[in-house]
């Protein structure tokens, strides 16, 4: 082989390799930690839109502005904290000791006395100055020169440097040094807390200067503007004033904004092109543009003279991000008051949230909210959001941006557009994988891969349709319009009794439901529920709950066992016919249909349905409607997967069309993409939502068999589903399901998933689960997939959905950072299908530990 040759091949299987590296970094970060930024004094990224712009120059720029100002006689001490996460080339190289020099030059030079310091904290290049190849080192360098008297004081540190001046990911990757993300986040948190929390007396600003580009990457190969986003600081940009650079300014800033950043102000050195025009125009005037004068080529030059020339322009920069941070402060510390004064929140009594217990979320990362804290000091924490938000999370951070990089694609190029009759790309893909999907379950998706091209010839999954809306609730309004056709069209007799008599007879169609379901509520859904509180008089005045209601029997832990819980309806069944399970696995096994529990509970069903079959019957049950498996805004209970797969076998000789209701329960919720693989029973009209946009913007959607469809077809209009909404198929919404989708069923974006087996890893530890589940103050346990729900123990005047008996525990769990919204008693945690396991426990473990504290108060 040819030494070229040979060369070319090692080069390229080494590029192979770094894009692996780098894939798997942005597409599976480590889990991020929760981070406290006080918010006490303004904190600013310098990001830049490529390499060698001068980011440098403009943080010592503003650093010059902002601490070399003759102080007043009343003015505090001023400090300016410079921090550069990130270094290579170093020791030749160093932005720290760049702005430690200029600024000690600058005070000199303006006789203004000022104390500075520049400390390197960790390298690859130890003390010695000799690479051994050891990876980072505790350098701990520290220079510093300290004027006695001086209001000012400037402290410039380097956090992590590489000798080599080279990418950060090739540099850690070549002295094999690597540092993840979650360590450089850390350490930028740690040394602003510690600045901020010993400077409450002082004027302070702190810079973080990032490295290279706002794209460039990391030492982990995460993108630089992903790898800062859990800490979302406000940026100023520093943009390119040479021939192109309006381009590559305007690319940067689409970059940080569409993950989320603030850019307070762009700034960059005049190049003669007036790029600033454009730039100004395109920014709509609400980002400040400013303009350097030109830098000296000199190489000799010591840039002194053009500091202090420019120095007009750093005061007006200095002076936006100041006022920027006070307008930010001032909205947060509003928002609250001006919430209680203006907002309607849903399932809220507004009476009992005070203004000081309202959330302030300045912004979501992942699974965690950015919430801001205005008690004692000014801060941003973050909290692990464990209601999902209302069950429909289920991003990391890697994922949020790629869906939002998929909304703004879609966005720019649909808008939104009419759907009937017509057809775009994002709905077709979005249709085409769920009936691949959700829609063929994992069944077909084995015997497909057992015969392979057999399976043309055979029905691929039991929907074949798709009909899009824009919320749960509405596609189950959709469902019941489905399934009530179908049925009319199976029973044409009755319909041919109810015209054909003398007296003309009004049939009542109702639907098989159980009691604590709960489906949603507009006027229709809330009529295929029973009686509960979201059905009073004073919530639903029309309410009549047009329905069979079965109060089913249910699955829970407690004291380390799985129990079965059998309602009054089955009183009369010995606990040793039915007894404990050792495994949840064992309430799924089918082994249970041959059962004597089985046959009792088809008895039971069908004697229910007797009264509602024959002809000369004024009301007939024209649906069967299940929560497969879950009840969750009835309690978070499991229903016996036994009984639910019964009352669908029961309908299924009766041509009751089945619907299940996944919109909770759907896409991994319960480890799962669909819980008809959990029931082992396929439904002929299916509901989901939530999950199935990763949570990221509401879309809905209503799944049937191709009998139902059929029987809406018809030579007359009016024969037609007449229902729908104005944004039916929106294009954003179908392209982040697609991607959804696609990403949660993917091995290498969601790492939870068990190829084999087409379902989740267990998330929760068992060890905690049972350890909780046998806590005195805890009634019951349901875990499963990605929910793990508590009931506590209460007395009956304090249980149910208007308890308020679990407040303490949440206010603790809240201090914990963990975000929770009860369902009365019923507290749960809900992570996404691809949080970690290592979040789960660390979640349960905090749990645990504020039971013993709630108990004991």
């Amino acid at each position: 082989m040819l030494p070229v040759t040979a060369t070319l091949l090692r080069h390229r299987h080494r590029l192979r390799h770094l894009r692996h590296h780098i894939r798997l970094k942005s597409t599976s970060p480590s889990p991020p930690p929760h981070y406290h930024l006080p918010l006490n004094h303004p904190t600013y990224l310098i990001w830049s839109a490529n390499t060698s712009l001068g980011k440098t120059l403009v943080s010592t720029g503003i650093s010059a502005s902002f601490l070399l100002q003759p102080p007043s006689p009343a003015s505090h001490s001023t400090k300016l904290l410079y921090l550069k996460p990130l270094q290579t080339g170093f020791p030749s190289d160093s932005d720290s000791r760049f702005v430690f020099s200029k600024l000690d030059s600058l005070s000199l030079r303006l006789r203004v006395p000022l104390s500075v310091s520049n400390s390197v904290l960790r390298s690859s290049l130890p003390r010695s100055g000799i690479r051994e190849n050891i990876g980072m080192c505790d350098l701990n360098f520290l220079e510093e020169k300290v004027v006695t008297g001086a209001a000012a004081e400037l402290s410039c540190k380097t956090l992590y440097a590489w000798e080599a001046a080279i990418s950060p990911h090739l540099a850690a990757e070549r002295e094999n040094a690597p540092v993840e993300d979650s360590d450089v986040l850390k350490m930028v948190e740690q040394c602003l807390r510690e600045e901020m929390e010993c400077g409450n007396k002082t004027n302070l600003l702190c810079l973080v200067e990032t490295a290279g580009g706002v794209a460039s990457p990391g030492p982990s190969g995460s993108l630089q503007c992903d790898l800062y986003r859990p800490l979302r600081l406000p940026g100023v940009l520093v943009g390119d004033g040479r021939l192109g650079g309006i381009s590559g300014t305007i690319a940067a800033y689409e970059s940080l904004k569409l993950r989320g950043y603030d850019v307070a102000a762009v700034v960059f050195e005049d190049h003669g092109l007036v790029n600033e025009v454009p730039l100004t125009s395109y920014l709509r005037n609400k980002v400040p543009v400013l303009v350097l004068p030109p830098a000296p080529k000199d190489p000799s030059d010591g840039l002194i003279e053009w500091f202090v020339e420019s120095d007009g322009v750093f005061k007006a920069l200095k002076e936006v991000m100041v006022s920027a941070y006070l307008e930010r402060v001032k909205r947060l510390n509003g928002m609250a008051k001006q919430a209680g004064e203006v907002f309607w929140w849903p399932f809220t009594q507004h009476k009992l949230v005070p203004e000081e217990t309202v959330t302030v979320i300045d912004s979501r990362c992942g699974e965690n909210f950015s919430i801001y804290k205005a008690s004692g000091n000014n801060s941003i924490t973050q909290q692990f959001d464990a209601c999902a938000s209302w069950w429909t999370q289920g991003p990391d951070p890697a994922f949020q941006a790629e869906l939002a990089r998929e909304m703004g694609y879609t966005a720019a190029r649909f808008g939104h557009v009419m759907f009937p009759e017509n057809v775009y790309e994002p709905a077709l893909k979005c249709a085409e994988l769920l009936l691949d999907g959700v829609g063929k379950g994992l069944f077909c998706h084995i015997l497909q891969a057992l015969m392979g091209g057999l399976i043309s010839f055979m029905h691929a999954g039991w929907a074949s349709r798709v009909y899009f809306s824009d919320n749960g609730s509405t596609a189950i309004e959709i469902a019941l319009k489905m399934a009530f056709r179908k049925f009319c069209v199976d029973h044409e007799s009755l319909l041919n009794f109810s015209e054909g008599s003398e007296e003309k007879k009004h049939i009542v169609v109702k639907v098989l439901a159980l009691r604590g379901s709960y489906h949603g509520d507009t006027l229709g859904a809330m009529e295929a529920q029973a009686p509960s509180p979201y059905t009073g008089f004073l919530q639903q005045p029309w309410y009549t709950g047009r329905g069979l209601f079965l109060d089913p029997p249910t699955v829970f832990l407690s004291n380390g066992a799985w129990n079965l819980s059998l309602p009054e309806s089955f009183s009369e069944i010995a606990p040793e016919e039915y007894g404990t399970f050792s495994t949840r696995d064992e309430i799924f096994d089918k082994s249970r249909d041959t059962s004597i529990l089985a046959t009792i509970y088809s008895a039971y069903v069908s004697k229910q349905l007797q009264e509602y079959s024959g002809v000369t019957q004024s009301a007939h049950v024209g649906a069967l409607i299940i929560e497969p498996v879950i009840h969750g805004a009835g309690g978070m209970h499991m229903v016996d997967p036994l009984f639910q797969r019964v009352l669908v076998n029961e309908c299924r000789t009766r041509k009751i069309p089945v619907i299940f209701d996944e919109v909770f329960t759907g896409f991994w919720r319960l480890g799962v993409e669909t819980t008809a693989e959990l029931l082992g029973c396929k439904p002929d009209i299916a509901c989901f939502a939530k999950l199935m946009t990763g949570g990221m913007i509401p879309l809905a959607v209503t799944l049937a068999t191709d009998a139902v469809f059929d029987s809406f077809s018809g030579d007359s209009k009016l024969k037609a589903l007449l229902h729908g909404h104005s944004y039916s198929a929106h294009a954003m919404g179908c392209a982040t399901a697609a991607k959804a989708i696609e990403w949660f069923k993917d091995i290498e974006t969601n790492h939870n998933l068990i190829p084999q087996g087409g379902i989740l890893r267990e998330l929760w530890d068992e060890e905690l689960v049972q350890k909780i589940s046998c806590h005195s103050v805890v009634q019951r346990v349901v875990v499963l997939g990605t929910l793990f729900a508590l009931e506590l123990k209460v007395d009956a005047s304090n249980s149910g959905y208007a308890s308020l008996y679990a407040k303490s525990l949440l206010e603790m769990l809240r201090e914990d950072g963990i975000f929770m919204r009860p369902l009365g008693n019923v507290v749960y945690l809900m992570c996404g299908p691809c949080t970690s396991p290592e979040i789960c426990r660390e979640l349960l473990s905090k749990l645990y530990k504020r039971l013993g504290e709630f108990n004991r108060a």
